[in-house]
């Protein structure tokens, strides 16, 4: 009994050394975000503390190979692991501020404070494995089977606690609750195992963990997982932290560290909101053909990167309702998007997946594909290559356009001349409208060949049309804020498409430039 407790205290530390440093990825992506930036730190430094545990834990094992000191090691690795998120909540709600201040000196010390609370229990942790070898060992002719065993098991743990946190844990009990499961869950494998191995005794003196812990976490832990003035909801799926804020009447999407706005709604007009941020400027696509491309020229959009619908809604209003397909990977923003944002459009069909993938699958051709779904640091590689690009256009109409929504800061363009020339591999025109007052702009390709003079010609048609006042106004805007085309010889692939390296080279320097231009 004894010895296959041991063999479950291996697979229980593996389950928890991976659920933590999952959960970890979500506790500092509420506020930092989820970019690779983040992921890189989070996983370097994990394996830094895990090195260091393989270490000490072979040389601690040798001197003193008992088995109680192995589940008392086992049982301070979970009890430290449970602490981390109610140690982080104070420094994270250091960093929510920071952001809303844009001071980046708080925002880098927050981060790395929040990291190095992972040392001991992440270290603790690395311990199991060669001290569990080292009781497992009998004869030295063993060494080969013994170490592959634990380390097979040891695995096989890790693959659990790799899928039961993102896909159930931490969106039914939440990130800080997912931790305490893994910490309480790890505690009771150690408990038992003194008792197997001590007697009730030893189970005695460490009996006051699993009460601390979920003391010091019902202190601690209540309220909101961000404390914002604004906000009416939040929540977290196994993709993002999703928060609702509403403001005058006006309800605002905000995903993981909170800085763009994903969605807008007026709860007062039951619609969206115009003069506004990004979203509007997708009207004007189907307008960069040659006149007159009127109201009766918009029959469908496809829409990548749904959100909570603000761009459907647009579509709706002014074109009528048109069938739209919108794809979005994250159900719980789906959910939340009809709960507080009106989106039940019956023209609407919602679909849950990934936008590429979705599109693939559909066998319409559109008059509009809009891609929402490029949000600094997040840019899916996948949807910015010459291949995804020429599915795009096999799902076009034969004046069909392409709209996308391109981040930037006031600086640097690269991003965008990254997409420009892999766009224009694929499209024989393309154009760019800058956002004003936003780190955003639109860049529009279109299946035939076209002129941006195109936008003034059918601005007047549309005005002696009588179209919707919230059309020609957006019209307007956009002619207003149209930029020369970049040249570009930047192709993107499938094979070979960095983005993310791209991306972080341009939030680098940003940063170190003091963030200028930001509101």
């Amino acid at each position: 009994m004894r010895d296959r407790w041991l063999l479950v205290s291996v697979f229980a530390g593996g389950m928890t050394t991976l659920g933590v440093e999952l959960s970890a990825s979500r506790l500092l992506g509420n506020v930092f975000g989820t970019s690779n930036i983040v992921w890189a730190n989070i996983i370097g430094l994990i394996l830094i503390y895990l090195t260091v545990g393989y270490f000490l834990g072979g040389r601690w094992a040798d001197r003193s190979p008992h088995r109680h000191t192995f589940y008392r090691i086992l049982a301070w690795g979970a009890f430290t692991a449970g602490l981390v998120p109610i140690a982080a909540r104070p420094v994270l709600g250091v960093a929510v501020a920071a952001f809303a201040q844009f001071d980046a000196a708080i925002l880098a010390g927050s981060f790395l404070a929040v990291l190095v609370l992972f040392s001991l229990p992440v270290t603790l942790l690395g311990c199991i494995s060669p001290f569990a070898i080292r009781l497992a060992m009998q004869e030295r002719e063993q060494a080969g089977q013994v170490s592959g065993l634990i380390y097979a098991i040891s695995t096989l743990g890790s693959i659990v606690g790799t899928f039961v946190p993102v896909l159930w844990l931490i969106p039914v009990l939440g990130t800080a609750r997912t931790f305490l499961a893994f910490s309480l869950g790890l505690q009771l494998v150690a408990l038992i195992g003194l008792y197997l191995t001590s007697g009730p005794r030893s189970v005695l003196r460490l009996s006051w963990m699993p009460v601390l812990t979920v003391v010091f976490s019902w202190l601690s832990l209540a309220g909101p997982i961000k404390d914002s003035p604004n906000a009416i909801f939040e929540t977290e799926s196994a993709y993002n932290y999703i928060q609702v804020q509403e403001v005058e009447g006006i309800r605002l999407l905000y995903l993981n560290e909170g800085l763009a706005e994903h969605s807008i709604y007026s709860v007062a007009q039951h619609g969206p909101v115009y003069g506004y941020g990004t979203w509007e400027y997708f009207l004007a696509a189907p307008f960069f053909n040659a006149p007159p491309a009127g109201m009766q020229s918009v029959r469908s959009l496809g829409l990548i990167g749904l959100a909570a619908g603000t761009i459907a809604k647009q579509y709706t209003q002014v074109f009528g309702p048109i069938p739209i397909d919108g794809w979005e990977i994250d159900p719980e923003i789906v959910r939340v998007g009809r709960q507080f944002f009106g989106m039940s459009e019956p023209n609407l069909n919602a679909v849950v997946a990934d936008g590429r993938w979705g599109l693939s699958q559909s066998d319409r051709r559109y008059d509009v594909i809009a891609v929402d779904a490029y949000r600094v640091p997040y840019i899916p590689w996948q949807l910015m290559t010459r291949e995804f690009f020429l599915e795009v256009k096999d799902h076009l109409q034969p004046e069909g356009v392409l709209a996308v929504n391109v981040g930037r800061t006031p600086e640097d363009r690269r991003l965008i001349e990254a997409v420009v020339g892999t766009l224009s591999a694929v499209f024989p025109s393309v154009h760019l409208v800058d956002v004003p007052d936003t780190f955003n702009s639109l860049v529009y390709a279109t299946a035939r060949p076209t002129r941006p003079e195109n936008l003034v010609a059918n601005l007047l048609a549309l005005q002696a049309e009588q179209a919707p006042s919230e059309l020609v106004q957006v019209l307007d805007r956009t002619i207003a804020n149209l930029q020369p085309t970049p040249a570009s010889e930047v192709v993107f692939t499938d094979d070979r498409a960095p983005a993310e390296q791209l991306v972080n080279s341009i939030l680098i320097q940003f940063i170190f430039a003091g963030m200028p231009g930001l509101r």
